[in-house]
């Protein structure tokens, strides 16, 4: 695992994150500008800690997730809890 090469990329992600962030939300009053929370992601020698509990390297579910990662997207996982992004 390339541990310096998936945190870059999780950085250029959350600077593209950065640009279009704010979502409008509407309040009894008009409405306010509100950035989501974000989404922590804890890199273990042996897995990950990603959207839920531990995850080893070789759960297919994870290596799907680094490689969304790895080929500068938003992991695929996340779209039904974000479908707007994150």
């Amino acid at each position: 695992i390339d541990f310096d090469l998936i945190l870059e990329k999780v950085r250029d992600l959350n600077e593209l994150a950065e640009e279009s962030s704010f979502r409008i939300e509407h309040t009894p009053r008009g409405a306010r500008l509100r950035q989501p929370e974000p989404v922590p992601l804890t890199l273990y020698q042996n897995g990950v800690k990603f959207n839920g509990p531990f995850r080893p390297y070789e759960d297919p579910s994870t290596q799907q997730c680094l490689q969304d990662i790895m080929d500068g997207y938003f992991p695929s996982e996340l779209q039904m809890r974000y479908p707007e992004g994150i």
